[in-house]
């Protein structure tokens, strides 16, 4: 069920009997036709420990699951909303910045600090921003949220991509994140965000940036 992006703020979505989506809480905006919204405990495909990451995370209300016969506008506190079609691939995505999703998607939850070994996790302590990030893989669309616009910048082969934590929405594709310090541990103290941190994406893939740190 792809996405039809009405403006930079509002996307469609055609919701068919015998297929669900997912979306955030709040984030229908208008719907026509016969369309029910339940609260999805079990956290879509992922099942109970994708739900449990999401909360984790920091998120507090659960998906809602979209499912019945019409059409429905989403958006989120008028932010930009950046649709992402996967054809097999796993795309990283930030909890919070999830406005709807096709329920043939596969959810899941990554420790980000998988990959960045300890500096990872300070990425969570000093940012603000989730320790977790909400995976999704298949085939399908995804509508993401952001401030201000987004871009995709490719990731190649020895060509690193450097990212402020802050302005980073998802990425995918055969990529590695290790967050790197561009201060001194003195020079950081008090600084929460900015240029004292650096997200490193390296391998093949794509990172999607938002134009703002501002967060959601």
């Amino acid at each position: 069920m792809p996405f039809r992006e009405i403006n930079s703020k509002m996307v469609e979505a055609q919701v068919v009997p015998g297929q669900r989506m997912f979306s955030q809480r709040g984030a229908m905006l208008a719907y026509r036709g016969d369309v029910t919204f339940t609260p999805n405990i079990a956290g879509g495909q992922g099942g109970v420990m994708s739900m449990i990451g999401r909360r984790v995370a920091g998120e507090a209300t659960p998906l809602m699951t979209v499912e019945g016969s019409g059409t429905v506008m989403f958006g989120h506190g008028g932010h930009h909303i950046e649709v992402i079609r996967l054809t097999g691939e796993t795309l990283f995505v930030e909890a919070d910045r999830l406005l709807a999703f096709d329920g043939t998607l596969e959810q899941g939850t990554m420790f980000m600090g998988s990959q960045g070994g300890v500096m990872g996790m300070v990425r969570g302590q000093v940012t603000g921003q989730g320790l977790f990030t909400t995976t999704l893989k298949g085939h399908g669309s995804v509508a993401v949220m952001a401030h201000g616009g987004v871009i995709e910048l490719p990731i190649t082969p020895g060509r690193a991509v450097h990212v402020d934590p802050q302005a980073y929405v998802a990425h995918q594709g055969d990529v590695r994140n290790k967050l790197s310090t561009a201060l001194g541990w003195r020079d950081m103290v008090g600084r929460g965000s900015g240029e004292a941190f650096q997200l490193e994406l390296s391998g093949s893939g794509a990172v999607y940036v938002q134009a703002s740190e501002e967060k959601l």
